[in-house]
């Protein structure tokens, strides 16, 4: 089946693709810009990146601008997986949710309008689970925000290996955060993972925080063949 995936160029997507891809054919990838900061939808930091990423996997990108208005980027999304079936005859796409039923039921909504699969291959999965076998399957998963009190500047552009898997459970004990960063606490991107075909190296980057809130952006990148 050829399918497209929602691509936010964070570590859900990316593992959801991984799993999928194993039985059937990713042939494009789907990426919304908004410009709402807060989108119920959407990943914002580092999305700009996401054609980077595209071309570190060797897929093509359909990238779409929202203003990221609630609800109203479900019709600009719609719109998206309309133009990747006549282009790409998609029968389906991934999504990388885990446990946002505001986002998984309003995706699955469009599916059925558009008479397409949903597949979400990561749902309701222990959210520890995951970060353990994105080091299992030696993905690169930096964090690229971080929303949410005992997050520190410290924690911007960091690796999550096993030490901080460790770091981010003790700050969901303390703090009662998801430790995926499933309620917004933060943000990741995703520099290597066993389908890319080249990995993305980081030259130079510019970080901005303040009131454990802040971002990690990629200002320069080298793409090494592996």
């Amino acid at each position: 089946m050829k399918l497209a995936a929602l691509f936010s160029g964070g570590k859900d997507s990316c593992l959801a693709m991984h799993h999928v891809m194993k039985e059937h054919e990713v042939v494009c990838l789907i990426t919304m810009l908004s410009e709402n900061d807060e989108s119920y939808m959407f990943h914002v930091p580092n999305i700009e990146f996401a054609e980077v990423q595209a071309q570190a996997i060797g897929l093509p990108i359909l990238l779409k601008k929202t203003p990221g208005v609630k609800e109203e980027e479900l019709a600009e999304l719609k719109q998206a997986i309309i133009e990747a079936k006549e282009k790409y005859s998609i029968e389906g796409i991934i999504t990388g949710a885990i446990r946002s039923v505001y986002q998984a039921s309003r995706i699955q909504k469009i599916c059925d309008e558009l008479e397409i699969k949903c597949f979400n291959p990561l749902w309701m999965r222990d959210q520890t689970e995951i970060l353990r076998e994105l080091i299992k399957l030696n993905f690169k998963v930096i964090i690229s925000g971080v929303f949410a009190d005992g997050f520190g500047k410290e924690f911007l552009g960091k690796v999550i290996d096993e030490e901080m898997i460790v770091k981010l459970l003790e700050l969901k004990e303390k703090y009662k955060i998801n430790e995926a960063g499933e309620g917004g606490e933060i943000e990741t991107t995703v520099l290597n993972a066993p389908f890319f075909k080249k990995e993305i190296i980081v030259k130079d980057s510019l970080i901005s925080y303040e009131n454990y809130a802040g971002t990690y952006i990629i200002k320069d990148f080298e793409l090494r063949k592996k």
